[in-house]
């Protein structure tokens, strides 16, 4: 059997005309990286290769001496004779497709995307090529995204509720990636905007190179007086804990693509939910295929089977992949239970 140009294996996907590795979770001497969240971007490789967007972010959190070559969207570069691009994702900043070409053929591994215009990552581009290598975080009909605008207005109608009661906005969101996203679109003029050390820390590395609104850790508050009516945005780790105690009177929501789904806000035990995802829904993944003439495509994690056998259905020849990405990683936990069980009757209509 012929092997493929980009093969699964136990390491990660692995380009053997080249001799690399494309999002590894295991040690390895070349990483090409698509994005910097951590079950794409792991520790100890001993060459890095990103968008030059995700190279600070590496450094932060994988260490300052780390070997990282970094690249702009669209810039073609060679690995061992093997033609290499990277094309915006729209996932978080820096997020990239990574377009690999060998003797005419053409794969396009895409780590997580989105097409939603987030205002802060560069929009996602389809490519065209052979093969696609596609998420399938929401791979099911039963995740449909309502307008990001509509969510936006949302949450600050939430916040001005609570303001008027004198309560703390908490509104937990992924560090890198969804609170900044939440930061560029949530309204600023409603009041101060405080931010958890973990998600401060990345705002400190992305002002370098991309605007924010200004923003206060909650370190710097001087008592709990300070902080009423204000916005606190915080990652899901942080509600309930000791931490959020201190903060005094708190409403709190969280914002996920799990939020759509019955008995997810009550068992991550917020008040509010805010349906925002950075992965593609239903609709998006299958319009983000189909813009890339592809004729195979690989699907990794999420729904890979129901999502796979859907594709087939629709005479694409599509494979399940095993891989160690996670999706919406710092959410996953709440929705475990009931995915499964939508899932089940996803099937059942089949």
């Amino acid at each position: 059997m012929a092997r493929h140009l980009l093969e699964f294996t136990d390491k990660g996907i692995y380009c053997e005309a080249g001799d690399f590795y494309i999002d590894p979770w295991k040690k390895v001497s070349k990483a090409v990286i698509t994005h910097a969240h951590a079950d794409h971007s792991r520790w100890g490789m001993e060459q890095y290769i990103a968008h030059n967007h995700s190279v600070p972010i590496m450094r932060l959190r994988l260490g300052a001496k780390i070997a990282v070559t970094g690249y702009d969207y669209n810039e073609t570069f060679m690995v061992n004779g093997v033609k290499l691009s990277f094309h915006p994702a729209g996932h978080i900043i820096g997020s990239s497709q990574v377009r690999v070409e060998y003797k005419g053929e053409i794969w396009v591994a895409s780590g997580d995307y989105k097409l939603a215009d987030d205002n802060f990552s560069a929009p996602f581009e389809p490519v065209q090529c052979h093969t696609f290598i596609t998420e399938s975080t929401f791979g099911l009909p039963v995740y449909r995204w309502k307008p990001s605008k509509v969510i936006y207005n949302e949450m600050n109608a939430w916040w001005q509720q609570n303001q008027a009661e004198g309560k703390v906005s908490v509104l937990a969101g992924y560090s890198l990636g969804k609170a900044q996203r939440m930061l560029q679109n949530i309204d600023a003029s409603i009041g101060p905007i405080y931010t958890h050390g973990a998600v401060e820390n990345v705002n400190s590395v992305l002002r370098h190179y991309q605007d924010l609104p200004e923003t206060t850790p909650v370190s710097a508050a001087k008592n709990k007086t300070e902080l009423a009516g204000s916005l606190v945005i915080c990652p899901p780790s942080a509600l309930n804990t000791p931490w959020e105690k201190k903060l005094g009177d708190t409403d709190t929501a969280m914002a996920s693509g799990w939020m759509g789904l019955r008995g997810a806000r009550r068992r991550q035990s917020v008040d509010r939910g805010f349906v925002l995802s950075d992965h593609a829904d239903w609709d998006d993944l299958i319009n983000s295929i189909k813009a890339t003439g592809c004729e195979q495509v690989f699907v990794t994690h999420g729904y890979t089977h129901l999502f796979a056998k859907w594709l087939r259905e629709q005479g694409y020849d599509a494979h399940e992949a095993v891989t160690d990405y996670i999706g919406e990683a710092a959410d996953n936990d709440i929705a475990e239970e009931t995915t499964t069980v939508v899932a089940a009757e996803e099937e059942g209509k089949q």
